[in-house]
């Protein structure tokens, strides 16, 4: 049997909210690249990804996972847009963008502007998809 996602409570009034933090690591991820801080960058990207897919299934389910795992987000996020065209290949997007948080950020790895521009693509490719839910 598969183990539940841990899951907290919130009102879907609450999801705009995550958007907006969404938004703020978003315009923090550009600074950085610009400043060429690149790990800075890739880490403000991937937690506006998460703050979009917690947007999502508090919109959709009234909770966000409570856990640690980053990857537990994507089984909510599939079970809360199981007939939304598309959810396959854009939680692929996610799935890519947190496969890189522990390297970014713990590794001692120094990215690449090359490195945040593939980062980028599968935000922006998972963003826009959030935003035909979401809006």
């Amino acid at each position: 049997m598969a183990k539940k996602v841990p899951r907290k409570f919130f009102e879907s009034s609450k999801a705009p909210n995550f958007v907006k933090v969404a938004d703020n690591f978003y315009e923090g991820a550009k600074l950085a690249y610009e400043f060429e801080y690149y790990n800075a960058a890739g880490v403000l990207l991937i937690h506006a990804a998460i703050a979009l897919a917690d947007a999502i299934t508090i919109k959709k389910l009234k909770v966000k996972c409570s856990g640690d795992n980053h990857y537990e987000v994507i089984k909510l996020l599939e079970e809360a847009t199981i007939y939304e065209p598309n959810s396959k290949r854009s939680i692929f997007h996610l799935v890519k963008l947190i496969d890189h948080k522990n390297m970014i950020s713990y590794s001692g790895d120094i990215y690449s502007k090359k490195d945040v521009d593939k980062l980028i693509k599968h935000f922006i490719r998972f963003s826009d998809w959030t935003h035909t839910i979401i809006e």
